[in-house]
């Protein structure tokens, strides 16, 4: 499930930063979770890290795309 949402969301926020002519080196996403004890084991909690590096890179594009793949785009974050 993590290396899903880590997928979905990741190939959502590259489309949507290239749609925003936004150029970046390097991209990269961290996925954690916890799972409950008891069977079945689901996940209680997701933590997504994106990690960029380049030159120009406006904070306000990163944290939009990223907002409208978590809540529209990425079915894997609504699951």
């Amino acid at each position: 499930m993590l290396v899903a949402l880590a997928g979905c969301t990741g190939i959502d926020v590259v489309s949507i930063l290239k749609k925003m002519r936004m150029n970046f080196d390097e991209f990269k996403i961290i996925v954690e979770g916890e799972l409950t004890e008891e069977h079945p084991r689901h996940f209680t909690r997701m933590h997504v890290v994106y990690e960029f590096k380049g030159k120009y890179l406006p904070l306000d594009k990163i944290q939009k795309a990223i907002e409208l793949s978590q809540q529209k785009y990425c079915g894997v974050s609504a699951t």
